[in-house]
């Protein structure tokens, strides 16, 4: 027999091949990536990283993957066009573990995000008893309904009626229809009942007395006296005005549909999503509506029946309600050979929770709830029992929200992935994380149209001798500050319990950088946005993602482009709609898009640069007016650095203008093009972008929750820079934050601990980071002290 001194032709597919990669800011990039091996892509915020590894490689995978389904199938998926790229060889199936955040619908929970409610309801609706029902009487998205009537059939030539009738036992509390909560509107909010509807009773934002579709329909409907003030309403009348069904009426011979106050302002305000409405509206939908704990569930969500049914004295509420941990001891005591695939298969899953360092959240947590970093380890929970190999893993910043401590165990769960024969692409600039890569690709070397080509390929070693921006600072160190700064006051808590809070007594000084930390898990971000007294003059600044269409831009959302069109306006002596590409400027052909999109089905779409207006996305006429010499479509295009000297001086001086790209650049958003779509920008340009907004709020305490996610190493220490800034100006700044260099930074800490859940919600230590680092009496301490080098 003959053997073959070559190895199997299969055996030489072992790269990834990427050549001339050109997706947003890449310049013609060509790497290759080794398979099965962990390789960490690096760079500045915004210098290409997600662009190569998401909207190039997996992209491609993904839709080589959709194709292979028939036309029908493709029609219900994502349509995506090809990257722009001339060569992609040696892909794999890709699975993507992304930061985006879960869905916020208020039935959405960890239970239902991680199927481990479907496998407790099947458990229940087995072994509870009394028994109740399927599974789906334990589910509080069901209903429970029923119904009865007849029914015609055709049978034998004959038509027969029958007498049929269904029910559905549904586990969803009648009350709140399973929310937990029942929001109750507060009508002092909508008017003022001293006046009367002539007077301008009403104090809904809009709601103006000569509004012919609100204030108009009540006052000229014939159900209610417009000239009598609404406290001197009958029974009668009060009823018409709050609760009246749609009624159709005629206001100055015009049909118009009237209904009762109370159920319009749920369709126009509630119905929508609280974060998509206009400032000035969200604030009055919080002051309007107030919601409380349904009395009748207790805020389980489920109906009595479903409550009722137990296993072991617990019903599927209380083990909803249970930490996860113990839930998982609770399932591991439950001895019962019928059901023992099931126990095996929920044993896994909240085995995997505790695992990943989750151990600590309940299934009834609502899911919009969880941080950032929390719900990209959700995700992950359905990946780590995985049977698949050779599959393509990419993750995006997974050490995001974690303390040093949990950074080593995700460190694990990686090697673990790739050590089943996977290939694992992270985007990362923890160096903890950076550490374990087998190759890294380091990308740059700037941000924007100053980055996008690579600086370095290969070990890791090789890196940090590379002089690349990375490579530079991956073994910074801050030293904890010779001196720190003297309170000027403190903000007391006292007595905070919520979440995992026990009765927590503390002093947060004022007129300093003050940085909570702790696990993920010990109470921070209770503390710091449940605990804080309202009223104290606090500009909070969390982790909820900007939203933005590819219409929005940094002009639009930092409200830039107001006084720029005004300026505009009053210099040409024309009015500020002509300069907004979303109003009366907008180019007829594209709709102010600057692109036309063909929609081709479930074939990817395709957009092509505007012909009328060449992608600038104004009317030709709109263009002739100049301000400072430059047209509104080349003021757009400018940088933030070059907008801030053009509008600082000069004819084009507005001070409006200068004061927001000032912040903008404090933040090191420099390089951005003001007209640059929102749907374009990195996680981290993102919370930047909204910090620089926040940071014109009236306020003398900032409160940031964790504001170096998405920064690499260099953009850190201008943050910091940034924070002192604040602080030297006379504000009060306080940090929820996992990074050792903003620790380092601080004037003081409070730590809270020492573990996650239940074992955290205590202050173990409140000090200054020197102190801290010679205690190195907790987690927080020991990792602190590590990375200074004490």
């Amino acid at each position: 027999m003959t053997t073959r001194a070559a190895g199997h032709s299969a055996d030489s597919h072992d790269l990834i091949r990427v050549h001339g990669a050109r997706a947003n800011n890449l310049d013609d990039v060509s790497i290759e990536i080794p398979k099965r091996r962990l390789t960490v892509f690096t760079g500045v915020s915004g210098s290409g990283k997600s662009s190569l590894v998401f909207g190039t490689i997996a992209a491609e995978s993904q839709r080589l993957i959709n194709e292979t389904y028939s036309a029908f199938v493709q029609g219900f998926m994502p349509t995506q066009a090809r990257p722009d790229v001339d060569v992609l060889e040696g892909l794999t199936t890709a699975i993507i573990v992304d930061q985006q955040r879960m869905g916020a619908d208020p039935r959405s929970t960890v239970g239902t995000a991680t199927d481990a409610n479907a496998m407790l309801r099947i458990l229940f609706s087995r072994l509870g008893q009394p028994h109740v029902g399927s599974p789906q009487a334990f589910s509080f998205n069901v209903a429970s309904i029923s119904g009865a009537g007849a029914v015609t059939i055709e049978r034998g030539g004959k038509t027969v009626k029958e007498r049929r009738s269904f029910a559905i036992t549904g586990g969803m509390c009648p009350r709140c229809e399973g929310r937990g909560s029942v929001s109750d509107i507060d009508l002092t909010q909508l008017y003022d009942d001293s006046k009367s509807l002539s007077e301008g009773a009403f104090t809904i934002p809009g709601w103006k007395s000569d509004s012919f579709w609100t204030v108009r329909v009540y006052a000229e409907s014939g159900f209610v006296d417009p000239d009598k003030p609404i406290r001197e309403y009958t029974k009668k009348e009060m009823n018409d005005f709050l609760y009246k069904e749609a009624t159709k009426v005629k206001v100055d011979g015009v049909n118009l549909t009237y209904e009762g106050l109370i159920p319009k302002i749920q369709k126009s305000f509630l119905a929508k999503d609280r974060e998509a409405l206009q400032p000035h509206i969200r604030a009055f939908v919080d002051r309007a509506v107030t919601f409380t704990t349904c009395p009748e569930c207790a805020g389980t969500r489920l109906s009595e029946a479903a409550r009722s049914s137990r296993i072991g004295g617990v019903n599927i509420a209380e083990a909803c309600s249970m930490q996860i941990s113990d839930l998982a001891e609770w399932v591991r005591g439950l001895d019962e050979p019928s059901v023992a695939p099931l126990l095996a298969a929920l044993l896994h899953t909240l085995d995997s929770f505790v695992e990943i360092g989750l151990g600590y959240l309940a299934l009834e947590r609502p899911s919009g709830t969880l941080s950032g970093g929390e719900a990209q380890r959700v995700k992950m929970i359905r990946h780590l029992g995985s049977a698949l190999t050779d599959v393509t893993y990419v993750f995006d910043e997974p050490t995001t929200g974690l303390h040093p401590h949990d950074i080593q165990r995700m460190n694990t769960l990686l090697l673990q992935l790739r050590d089943k024969g996977n290939t694992v692409l992270v985007v990362e600039h923890k160096p903890e994380a950076i550490a374990i890569a087998d190759h890294v690709v380091d990308l740059g070397p700037g941000a924007g149209a100053a980055g996008g080509t690579v600086c370095y390929e290969g070990p890791l070693d090789g890196l940090r001798a590379s002089g690349t921006t990375t490579g530079r600072h991956l073994d910074d160190r801050a030293k904890p500050k010779p001196s720190v700064r003297t309170p000027t006051g403190a903000l007391q808590v006292r007595g905070a319990t919520r979440h995992n809070l026990r009765d927590v007594d503390v002093d947060i000084p004022l007129g300093v950088l003050c940085v909570v930390t702790g696990v993920a898990g010990s109470g921070k971000s209770s503390l710091v946005h449940g605990s804080i007294p309202p009223g104290a003059g606090v500009v909070s600044v969390d982790q909820t993602p900007i939203r933005g269409s590819r219409r929005s831009n940094p002009a639009t959302y930092t409200g830039l482009l107001e006084p720029i069109r005004k300026a505009f306006a009053k210099a040409n002596g024309v009015k500020p709609a002509l300069f907004s590409a979303n109003s009366e400027g907008a180019c007829p052909t594209c709709n102010g898009a600057g692109v036309v999109y063909t929609d081709l089905a479930m074939m990817a779409g395709v957009a092509a640069t505007c012909e009328e207006c060449e992608g600038k996305r104004f009317l030709a006429s709109v263009l002739e007016y100049r301000l400072g010499g430059r047209d509104i479509a080349e003021v757009l295009a400018m940088s933030v650095t070059e907008a801030e000297e053009f509008f600082g001086a000069g004819e084009a001086r507005i001070p409006a203008a200068h004061a927001i790209l000032g912040r903008l650049a404090d933040v090191g958003l420099g390089y951005l093009s003001l007209g640059q779509p929102l749907t374009t920008l990195s996680g981290g340009e993102r919370q930047r972008l909204k910090l620089a907004t926040h940071m014109s709020d009236k306020g003398g305490v900032y409160v940031l929750d964790e504001p170096t996610a998405g920064l690499h190493l260099a953009d850190v220490e201008q943050l910091l820079g940034l924070l002192d800034r604040l602080v030297d100006s006379g504000k009060s700044v306080i940090v929820v934050e996992h990074h050792q260099a903003v620790m380092a930074h601080a004037d003081w800490i409070i730590d809270l601990g020492p573990g996650a859940g239940h074992d955290g919600g205590r202050v173990v230590f409140e000090g200054t980071p020197a102190d801290l680092v010679a205690d190195r009496s907790t987690l927080t301490g020991q990792h602190l002290a590590d990375y200074v080098g004490a």
